[in-house]
Parts: structure tokens; C-alpha cells; sequence
């Protein structure tokens, strides 16, 4: 039973679309490019943000940072607090913990903006430590960031770790890192795109992720006094 459980932090713990797509459409009209619908930006809520500008709009590297640039501007005024946690994510992070599971937050996300929407959502204290990328965009990449956490955890082995994410990156990083991972519906990414990624398991709701990560915890005795309730 693995021992270290590593969340992924957007589409896995909360749903950050508002402030994600509304900061990219921000930064894309800052660059002339003007997308009314941001349910067409949903591709920019997992992958690390210059993945998805040079991708999807085939930036060079110096239009990919000014976008960047952009995006932040507003992200760090408003958009990463139009954000709300999953129903159910509180009551799992409460009792994974008390069942001494060691909880990890795992994102693409700058540490630093990973570190005030937790505290925002008042779950920071869950987790120890959170990590993401650097601002700079180093350490950005799924696979880095498990490793980086792998190696603070020296007397663990690869099997003491899952990964819990919603998209493929998420399932990727786990893979190349070598240990498991549970791949989550609820969130941004297609049944198809978790399911080709090869994740240890799929599950579909917080409630059945919590169910199968407390799936082998040895029952706890019934301590009632006869006669109580």
C-alpha cells in the first residue's frame, strides 16, 4: 500500500478554470489575439504554460515568455483565486491524513502560486511539502517534479509513492518516475487521454478515489460500550 500520496493540484483538488482561461485570455488579447470563448483555453489547465502557448499557438520563445508575463499579471491579482475546491476534497485530504498517509502536492504550477491557493483554500497544512516549478520555468515537467519529491523521501522506495491526476502529464511524470498512479475523470482530462496515457487505475469520483486509496487500511475496532450509539 503505497504510503506517499502526490496530488496534482489543478483538476485534481479544485477547479481552476475560471482563472486559468479568463488569465489566458487576458494574456492573448495583450498579444492581439482575441478568443471570446474560453471554454476553447480548457487545454491550458494542466500542462506547464509555455507548453500550451508555443502548442497551441505556436509562439517562438520570446512571444511564449511575454504571453507568460501577461497570463501572471492577472493571475496574481484575481485568477488564482477564481478557483473552488471539488466537493469531497476536504473530508479525503482529513482522512487520508489521519489514516498516516504522507500527503505531496505535485503541479506544473509555480510553487509560489501553489503555496496561496492552497493556504486561500485553507489546506495548505495537509500537505508538507508543496511542490511545483520555478518561476523561471525550470522543474516544470510532471517527471522532474515526482523525482525532485522522490529524492527528499530517501528512505522510501518507488513503491511507497502514487500519483493522483487528471491529465496525462500527470500519468506520463508518474510513469517515467516509475511508480503508480490514479488517473481522476472529474477533472480536464478525457477518459481517452487518461486511458491512453496507461495510469494504474481510473477511478471517477473524489468519493471512489477515497474509497480505493483506503481500500486495504486494516479495520478499525468497533470500541462501543454495549448499549451505545
Amino acid at each position: 500500500m503505497p504510503k506517499i500520496i502526490l496530488f496534482d493540484l489543478d483538476g485534481t483538488l479544485s477547479d481552476p478554470k475560471q482563472g486559468i482561461t479568463k488569465s489566458v485570455q487576458y494574456a492573448l488579447a495583450k498579444m492581439d489575439i482575441h478568443e471570446p470563448d474560453t471554454d476553447k483555453l480548457d487545454d491550458f489547465i494542466g500542462p506547464p504554460l509555455h507548453v500550451s502557448f508555443a502548442g497551441k499557438y505556436a509562439f517562438d520563445d520570446a512571444q511564449t515568455q511575454r504571453a507568460i508575463g501577461f497570463y501572471r499579471e492577472r493571475f496574481k491579482e484575481k485568477g488564482m483565486f477564481e478557483n473552488e475546491l471539488y466537493p469531497g476534497i476536504r473530508a479525503l485530504l482529513t482522512s487520508l491524513q489521519n489514516n498516516g498517509f504522507s500527503l505531496v502536492t505535485a503541479t506544473s504550477k509555480p510553487t509560489v502560486f501553489a503555496e496561496a491557493i492552497l493556504a486561500y483554500f485553507e489546506i495548505d497544512q495537509y500537505f508538507d511539502p508543496i511542490v511545483g516549478s520555478h518561476l523561471d520555468g525550470t522543474r516544470s515537467s510532471k517527471a522532474e517534479i515526482i523525482t525532485f519529491i522522490m529524492e527528499t523521501y530517501t528512505d522510501h522506495t518507488r513503491d511507497d509513492f502514487i500519483m493522483i491526476g487528471d491529465r496525462k502529464y500527470d500519468i506520463i511524470g508518474a510513469n517515467t518516475a516509475g511508480i503508480e498512479s490514479f488517473a481522476v475523470t472529474y477533472g480536464y482530462g478525457s477518459e481517452k487521454e487518461l486511458r491512453d496515457a496507461s495510469p494504474s487505475l481510473i477511478v471517477h469520483t473524489v468519493e471512489e478515489l477515497k474509497q480505493t486509496l483506503e481500500a486495504d487500511l486494516p479495520a478499525k475496532a468497533d470500541t462501543r460500550v454495549l448499549g451505545e450509539k
